[in-house]
């Protein structure tokens, strides 16, 4: 684990980057440093390297003062990812993912054997090996950073904004990716980012930094959405948190209801008696087709001769969540969501008032890190503990 005790760090100037942090990062976790640029968090992350050297206070990591560690030692042990990928431009990529075994004294042989592993880990093919990063893409090239960072299977990972310069559809394939990735490697990460969409989506704990280097909140995204320390939070965390909170909770449990879905047999008569504005048409398992709108329908026939209007798109009960389904229910020209199960039969429907309803329920329990000066220590759903930061000063 990463521990930081009372740690700030100032500088001669008078600017105070980070102030009496204290807190406590779970063993095998990704935890986010988000907040407003200048609040302290990169700083926060480079003082884990020992890249900054704080002012006061303790880091320590696996219990251990990382000041009792050479600082390139120390980083031999770290991966660190920036925002650039930061590839060294005269080296293939097999070398650049090779750069920490070989100072490590491994053989080159064994050393472009690790890189060559870790190019597919990271979903590059095998052909880039020998290319160099001027002829990857953006995103090629960060991932081609975080298998570097990889190199010799360090236990703890610091990204510094990794994906922020990369365009919206690659910043989400390579989130996707990551998530991917520390399902099977079960790093320790501290990921910093400006995005909080970014932050809930990775993060199994989140820091948020006000200016000056405080600690406002840490806590679960869950909880961060649910119960904001304060206005401050409240206010980066913004105002649509409610539909963010969305994503925690399984399309599973989302409550469905059985009708309008006939079958694209049923008869036109049929369609008219169940009094519905919309019905969804569906073939013989119960794959859907369409909306049929009650006013369009033919005067006779089947529901297979109405016009049908596009569905928007279906959400899966097995990997989903309910914000997929609201995102359906208000793309739907029904305005209703449509649940599969794991083979594409419809389940049944959900407007978007019948999904809200699933984020009525608050959890009971405090925020665990608040802006008051006592500190407050609870255990985390991971097993990480909370130790309270105090929250006033002004930022930087």
């Amino acid at each position: 684990m990463i521990r930081f005790d009372a740690v700030s760090k100032n500088y001669p100037n008078g600017t105070t980057a980070v102030d009496e942090l204290s807190l406590e990062l779970a063993e095998g976790g990704i935890t986010v440093l988000v907040g407003p640029s200048g609040c302290g968090k990169t700083t926060t992350l480079r003082m884990i390297n020992r890249m900054v050297e704080p002012t006061a206070g303790t880091v320590s990591l696996r219990g251990r003062d990382i000041r009792e560690v050479h600082a390139p030692e120390l980083r031999r042990g770290i991966g660190y990812v920036i925002q650039h990928a930061g590839l060294f431009p005269h080296r293939t990529i097999l070398d650049n993912i090779a750069t920490v075994p070989l100072l490590l004294g491994w053989s080159r042989k064994k050393a472009r054997a690790r890189a060559a592993e870790l190019l597919e880990l990271v979903g590059l093919p095998a052909e880039m090996a020998k290319r160099y990063p001027n002829q990857l893409s953006g995103g090629q090239q960060q991932r081609v950073g975080v298998a570097r960072a990889l190199g010799a299977d360090p236990p703890v990972l610091l990204m510094d904004e990794p994906f922020s310069a990369v365009d919206p559809i690659v910043r989400a394939e390579l989130q996707a990716e990551f998530i991917r990735l520390q399902k099977e490697l079960h790093k320790t990460i501290v990921f910093v980012t400006h995005d909080i969409d970014e932050a809930i989506k990775l993060g199994d704990n989140i820091a948020v930094f006000r200016t000056g280097g405080k600690l406002a909140q840490f806590d679960t995204p869950e909880r961060l959405l649910a119960h904001p320390a304060d206005a401050f939070v409240a206010g980066f965390v913004g105002q649509d948190r409610g539909i963010r909170r969305l994503s925690f909770v399984k399309a599973a449990e989302v409550p469905l209801r059985h009708g309008p879905v006939l079958a694209a047999t049923a008869p036109v008569a049929q369609a008219r008696a169940a009094g519905e504005a919309w019905l969804l048409v569906v073939d013989d398992d119960r794959r859907p087709l369409g909306w049929a709108a009650a006013e369009k329908l033919p005067e006779s026939g089947t529901l297979a001769d109405a016009p049908l209007a596009p569905l928007g798109h279906t959400f899966s009960l097995a990997d989903d969540s309910a914000r997929a389904a609201l995102d359906s229910a208000l793309l739907s020209p029904a305005r209703l969501a449509v649940g599969v199960d794991a083979d594409g039969a419809v389940v049944g429907v959900a407007d978007a008032h019948e999904l809200s309803a699933v984020t009525a329920a608050e959890a009971d329990e405090p925020a665990a890190v608040t802006t008051d000066s006592a500190k407050t220590d609870r255990a985390k759903a991971d097993g990480a503990k909370a130790d309270g930061a105090k929250a006033d000063g002004d930022d930087r």
